[in-house]
């Protein structure tokens, strides 16, 4: 059978998801009669939530007696390892463009990627339906990244198709009004653009993982594209592992996939990609080879993580009420398994109850923490940290590139504001009323600056980062918060009567009814000072009512406090305490008392 396989590459949120979709519909993969939901390939509940694709998936369709191989790879920074071994599998890739915001950080990271692999690019201008799209600007601007990027005469005579992935409709024109409901034109576009797998299938077996994949009745389960050879379930093989010694292993299943569905199969050949279980412990990067001809593939890559944040048991005294998974045995056996599944994850023990977990960013460790949560964990992180290395004797920190849109009315207090974080403007533009800024900030930099943009920007900026590199340390003390906190200094339920006398302290995080411990935070101070309050205190029944004196207390509503926004606002003396139902925020020392001690010797 002809193969075709292509990755499906974009900036967050332009749309490769939803192409994906139309893609399997388009190609009648689904039954007429088969209900399926939109965003199919997010599978995961966070994916369809947040409208991101966290996992690269694998699907593949048939057309016109061809096999297409789809991946659907992350957009966002913190998952781009992912990209980069994806487009060791792939032979062509669909760079999918919106048609309103054109090129942006991660289509850059994406691209360069893609031609540094010297894959085919197809690009595709989504969102052409739009009545603020600027299909022909967009075109130029794609054609001003090729270049910058240094794609060669080939890669720079790209086809381009136009398409409106919610809508189902598609065009090689530019001129809207020649839209179909047709995907033929795009199908057509990567028969005859996409180049079929070089591969030798008369040779000895390669296969390279490039993803993982695990469950608990075959362990871990590797997903990569067959180089060369063939395979066959219950054949015995060897892998040469990434430190150049060899295993031999039975394959125990063997999977490939249609639609959404990856399904068992007997044998496959060079260019199909498979996912293999057998070896427990198998490796991105790692060859699996004919037992006595064993030759090993160049290693792919891995990112390095650049975030590290602590993981500990709840030790607050609410441990243990909501939870079902609590106990440090529990906690560390789920996050080994995570590093069973995620190769960007590393976890290591630094105490009797508690782990270090170093990632690519927030966003990676939060989702880790969401999902925990969600099955019922109980946990206590700390304030996410850079990792910092050594090299060539200098202290080295993350830097990423950073992309902002901002209405005009806030640039001003945005540049401020990256100003004290250390941030380095490398270009400023206008269009519309809107700016775009662009800057180089160390990643600590950007630590807590989440909330603060959103509350500059009203909500209307839109901010993207890429790791770019690692860099000497700068002396700007970054990523602490300026405001102090109001700090519970009883247990207890909280009052109505105590936090309408404390609010003009500052902002609250509790509403009235709210179980609270001493050390518990409960609110933001409106001073750069930590303050000890009661909110437990009810008020005092007398005989003797005065006149005006039983007003009904009318409370500000309490401010809400996500994992995300956690995870941004404590400051190093502090820890987010995460359960299924509640996420609290805390001070590490929880008695007052102490806690003053120890603040006085700083």
């Amino acid at each position: 059978m002809n193969i075709r396989n292509i990755a499906i590459i974009a900036h967050v949120d332009h749309g490769k998801t939803t192409l994906v979709d139309q893609l399997l519909r388009k190609s009648g993969t689904f039954r007429e009669n088969e209900e399926v939901e939109t965003r199919v390939m997010d599978s995961n509940d966070i994916e369809k939530e947040r409208g991101i694709t966290i996992l690269a998936k694998t699907t593949a369709i048939n057309y016109k007696g061809t096999r297409i191989n789809i991946l659907d790879t992350p957009g966002h920074a913190d998952f781009g390892g992912e990209v980069e071994r994806i487009m060791n599998m792939v032979d062509g890739v669909l760079l999918v463009v919106d048609a309103y915001e054109g090129t942006m950080p991660q289509t850059r990271f994406v691209l360069k990627k893609a031609l540094d692999a010297k894959v085919k690019p197809i690009v595709v201008i989504n969102k052409v339906d739009k009545p603020t799209a600027r299909v022909e600007k967009v075109l130029d601007e794609v054609l001003d990244l090729f270049i910058e990027l240094g794609a060669d005469d080939e890669q720079i005579e790209f086809k381009t198709a136009y398409v409106s992935a919610l809508n189902g409709t598609a065009s090689l024109d530019s001129d809207i009004s020649t839209q179909q409901e047709s995907y033929d034109g795009l199908f057509d576009l990567i028969l005859s653009e996409i180049p079929a797998p070089e591969v030798n299938k008369e040779g000895n077996l390669q296969f390279q993982p490039a993803l993982l994949d695990y469950n608990d009745f075959v362990g871990r389960i590797g997903i990569g594209r067959i180089k060369s050879g063939t395979v066959k379930v219950n054949e015995m093989v060897s892998c040469v592992r990434l430190d150049g010694s060899i295993k031999q292993f039975r394959i125990q299943k063997l999977f490939g996939f249609m639609g959404l569905k990856r399904v068992e199969i007997e044998s496959a050949q060079a260019g199909d990609i498979v996912a293999i279980a057998g070896l427990a412990d198998i490796s991105v990067g790692e060859t699996v080879c004919n037992v006595g001809k064993e030759e090993a593939l160049t290693v792919l890559r891995i990112d390095e993580p650049t975030l590290k944040m602590t993981f500990m048991t709840n030790n607050s005294p609410f441990a243990g009420r909501e939870g079902k998974f609590v106990t440090a045995s529990k906690l560390a056996d789920r996050l080994f398994r995570e590093t069973q599944r995620d190769v960007s994850l590393r976890v290591e023990q630094s105490g009797n109850e508690s782990w270090i977990v170093s990632g690519r960013g927030e966003l990676h460790l939060s989702i880790l923490i969401e999902n925990m949560r969600r099955e019922g964990f109980e946990l206590q992180v700390s304030k996410p940290e850079v990792i910092l290395k050594e090299i060539d004797g200098v202290s080295c920190e993350p830097y990423e590139d950073v992309q902002i849109e901002v209405p005009e009315e806030s640039v001003g207090n945005v540049i401020e504001a990256l100003g004290n974080r250390g941030a380095i403007m490398d270009n400023m533009s206008s269009v519309n009323g809107l700016s775009r800024l662009n800057y180089t900030v160390p990643s600590r930099g950007l630590i807590g600056f989440m909330t603060d943009f959103m509350t500059m920007t009203k909500g209307y900026g839109i901010i993207n980062h890429t790791f770019k590199e690692y860099a000497p340390v700068q002396g700007v003390n970054v990523g602490e918060r300026k405001l102090g906190v109001l700090v519970s200094m009883e247990n207890g339920k909280a009052t109505a009567y105590s936090l309408g006398n404390l609010e003009d302290r500052g902002i609250m995080f509790i509403e009235p009814g709210t179980e609270v411990y001493e050390g518990m935070i409960v609110g933001e101070c409106n001073r750069d000072n930590d303050l000890a309050v009661n909110v437990v205190k009810g008020k005092q029944l007398t005989n003797t009512r005065a006149a005006g004196s039983d007003h009904t207390v009318v409370l500000k509503r309490p401010r809400l406090i996500t994992l995300e926004y956690a995870l941004d606002y404590i400051n190093m003396d502090e820890l987010v305490e995460v359960t299924p139902e509640n996420i609290r925020l805390r001070k590490e020392i929880l008695n007052t008392e102490l806690r003053k001690k120890h603040d006085s010797k700083k």
